[in-house]
């Protein structure tokens, strides 16, 4: 197979703060064309955790997201902090966000979410719900509330488009396969 790689030559941040910080990029394409400036957005890593109850509800989060400006439901989950593993950062975002503790972490699959313009990667994991031992902790600017929905309405609300986010649907898909729950066909 062909080389496909672009060389790096030179790159320059154009715009850095906590959360998103944008670079532009001078590449070297492999037939020796120079592409600049590619714009790429870095922007930290982050899981989300499709949690299950003893009695097969899923364990979801409802809150506003500007960017869209809509209210959405979502996976537990959030950024991976500096010396975290993934694994450490979803026990936590799962307690923080929901009050829950989780057993049996495992990971459905790593992924990056916008390949084309971001650098950052995505774990996504199914666990199991023990019991809300905690009221929710959640960072100063989050609001959230709580659901616990039954699996078949998980589906129906990704067919009616209430549940929005790409890269958390293919985790629910993930796990309910992993769980037996859907039929894997080929």
């Amino acid at each position: 197979m062909r080389n496909l790689n672009w060389k790096t030559i030179s790159s320059k941040y154009v715009y850095k703060d906590q959360w998103f910080i944008a670079r532009a990029d001078s590449c070297e394409m492999p037939d020796k064309r120079i592409v600049e400036p590619y714009y790429v957005l870095e922007f930290p890593d982050w899981c989300n955790v499709v949690v299950v109850t003893e009695d097969e509800k899923i364990i979801m989060v409802r809150q506003y997201r500007h960017a869209v400006g809509k209210t959405t439901i979502e996976l537990p989950g959030g950024i991976i902090d500096k010396n975290e593993t993934p694994e450490q950062a979803a026990t936590r975002e799962v307690l923080e966000e929901t009050g829950y503790t989780i057993t049996n972490l495992q990971l459905l699959y790593t992924t990056s979410p916008n390949p084309a313009i971001n650098n950052n990667t995505a774990h996504f994991f199914i666990a199991k719900a023990t019991k809300q031992i905690v009221a929710q902790n959640t960072d100063p600017f989050e609001e959230l509330d709580v659901l616990l929905l039954d699996k078949n309405e998980v589906l129906q609300m990704i067919e009616r488009s209430e549940i929005i986010h790409g890269v958390q649907i293919g985790a629910i898909y993930a796990a309910y396969l992993a769980l037996g729950w859907l039929e894997k066909k080929i």
